[in-house]
């Protein structure tokens, strides 16, 4: 009798507290676009027992076409088409189970006008970690709900940029000669540690707040675009962050790989053009989670699929970006990130993308560039790769541990394979980047070394990508952690002492360094016969590498001489074939004028780019 009663009284005061409100706790993407030229949209509905409701708009031009459950009943996707009779305005979703109704706003944007920007050959990426590179608005540099907070005595901590500090030193950027920026991501990484290197996505639809907001985002690329530069953002597709929402309750249990226990990748991402490689290998590179904080997402899935694409096609129109670094290019599935890539480039004619592919084999580079008939039938319609095989080339060339002919061989092998790539001006070169020991470490600290490089890279085919710092010939060893590897930029947080943006507290190496790297960057800007001229090269022997860059109004004679002491005589019989009609030059690094072209000198560990006439 007594538990009878508990429990009537239980129910009475039961049903006198107020009831649950229902509420849609996201919707994704926030916003939309008219004028998109594919009209389908899917919105990925998040609230409890979502997936009990039906949904109807009367916006004109938006139409419901069909709804997607889940085995969880707290997603509900909804398929809607945009026909182009669609105004911008703001588009109500009528969302109702029975007698329960809920309503959502949905912004239509109008999409920004004119054809994507793009990048190419004529462009010079400067590569920059918002984190490291300068602190510009130190109220976000802790922020609440944000689980890691700022401390910059930790080489792997955040340390407090954000997108105004980049803003604030845009017109240093744009001195510097570069005419594009990439930012390693910036979007929320809520993790609890090791945060600040953006790689564990947290929330693809939300700058993380201790960088700045989205609208920040947009102006920055806004700013740049006045100064004649460009954006590219650096995107992941393979993997989140164990700290995303997600995890807390996933969209269906194929959402994300799993497996009893953890399942790291096997990395070998040669198991997909390898034509003998086990089935089970290959399912491990795609399916193994990359690190133990990096859940990894079944691209196979096409609910997860769809929201991929729609997430790169909305920061593209959102911010009117001009391009994505794409990570781990390979790691996600091939199919359909070939989808991806020729969704962006039917949607954005002309848009950049850069796939991160990490081989030092051009054989296996060339497998993903755009247009490449793979004998298994692949085409990846991606715009551009990661050239690494150049990039490991210069490092033998000029850290001095093989003998000068041997490594200057090594670039000339490189090039030599070009016949691979169907379009090898598209290919992004670089020196180094944020995950592999700087080129001035790699290179034994070595200014000489340093402008070597920086003029290959600067004057051979491909698009050059510059890592923050390098400018200065920064160091940093990956042996010692990654985050050596990002150390503060100089002069980007309050009461540093060396300020490269003022070029105060530099060092005579550091400003000659930055002097060299601002000479040949500008001078590169307007030179057509190095963006998109031949490029025709020579045997390296005695330690000196030439080649020619060339059209039918200029030509460029590049010459490397890795010798450390000895300098070296230039015949120029041996290079008649690409001299004749020229009989005279001026070096543009020192403004040496070459009056004789038969012979002349070159000092030692010195490179020279030659304007013939």
């Amino acid at each position: 009798m007594k538990r009878t009663l508990q429990a009537l009284v239980l129910l009475m005061l039961t049903a006198l507290l107020p009831a649950q409100k229902q509420v849609i706790e996201r919707v994704d993407p926030p916003s939309w676009f008219t004028g998109m030229k594919d009209g389908a949209l899917q919105l990925m509905v998040y609230g409890k027992e979502i997936g009990s409701y039906d949904v109807k708009t009367d916006y004109p031009g938006v139409e419901v076409k069909t709804l997607i459950r889940t085995e969880n009943p707290n997603y509900l996707f909804v398929n809607l088409f945009i026909t182009g009779e669609a105004k911008p305005g703001t588009v109500t979703l009528k969302f109702t189970s029975g007698k329960k109704k809920l309503t959502h706003d949905l912004p239509l944007l109008a999409r920004p006008a004119g054809p994507a920007r793009g990048f190419n050959s004529s462009d010079v990426i400067y590569l920059l970690m918002p984190d490291r590179f300068a602190n510009g608005d130190t109220a976000n540099d802790n922020v609440e709900g944000m689980t890691e907070q700022m401390d910059r005595n930790n080489p792997g901590g955040r340390h407090g940029g954000d997108l105004r500090g980049i803003m604030d030193h845009i017109d240093y950027l744009h001195g510097l000669g570069v005419t594009g920026i990439w930012l390693n991501p910036f979007l929320e990484n809520n993790q609890q540690h090791s945060s600040y290197h953006g790689y564990s996505t947290t929330d693809f639809y939300r700058s993380d707040p201790r960088y700045g907001s989205n609208e920040e985002f947009r102006q920055l690329v806004a700013e740049a675009h006045r100064k004649g530069m460009k954006v590219v953002m650096d995107m992941i597709f393979n993997h989140i962050g164990s700290f995303h929402w997600w995890m807390n309750d996933l969209p269906s249990k194929d959402w994300i790989h799993q497996f009893d226990t953890f399942t790291r990748t096997n990395y070998r991402a040669s198991t997909y053009m390898d034509p003998y490689a086990a089935e089970s290998d290959r399912m491990l590179m795609e399916k193994g989670w990359f690190d133990v904080t990096m859940p990894d997402l079944n691209q196979s899935n096409p609910l997860v699929e769809t929201y991929l694409i729609q997430t790169s096609l909305w920061w593209i129109a959102f911010s009117d970006l001009d391009g994505i670094r794409m990570d781990t290019y390979p790691y996600p599935h091939p199919d359909m990130m070939a989808r991806w890539a020729k969704r962006v480039e039917e949607e954005f004619p002309g848009f950049f993308i850069v796939g991160e592919v990490w081989y030092d084999d051009p054989a296996q580079i060339s497998y993903w560039a755009l247009n490449k008939k793979n004998s298994d039938g692949y085409r990846s319609n991606l715009p551009s790769v990661t050239d690494f095989p150049v990039c490991f080339a210069t490092h033998r060339a000029f850290e001095g541990k093989l003998n000068p002919t041997d490594g200057l061989s090594g670039l000339y092998n490189v090039l030599s394979q070009d016949f691979l790539y169907p379009e090898p001006l598209r290919n992004v070169i670089f020196l180094d980047n944020h995950d592999m020991t700087r080129f001035s470490t790699q290179t034994g600290k070595s200014l000489e070394a340093y402008k070597l490089g920086l003029s290959f890279i600067m004057t051979t085919r491909g698009i050059p990508q510059l890592y923050y710092g390098t400018e200065i010939v920064m160091e940093g060893d990956k042996s010692k952690g990654d985050g050596r590897l990002r150390e503060d930029f100089p002069g980007g947080w309050p009461g540093d002492t060396k300020n490269v943006f003022t070029a105060t507290g530099l060092s005579d190496e550091e400003k000659e360094a930055l002097a060299f790297t601002r000479l040949v960057l500008n001078w590169r800007k307007t030179k057509e016969v190095i963006h998109t001229g031949n490029l025709k090269h020579y045997i390296p022997t005695d330690g000196v590498y030439v080649y020619f860059r060339y059209n039918c109004n200029e030509s460029v004679m590049v010459i490397i001489n890795t010798n450390q002491k000895e300098s070296r005589t230039i015949s120029g019989e041996k290079y008649a074939e690409s001299l004749e009609g020229f009989t005279h030059g001026t070096d543009i690094i020192t403004g040496r004028k070459i009056e004789d072209l038969d012979s002349f000198t070159i000092a030692p560990e010195t490179a020279m780019i030659i304007e013939l006439k």
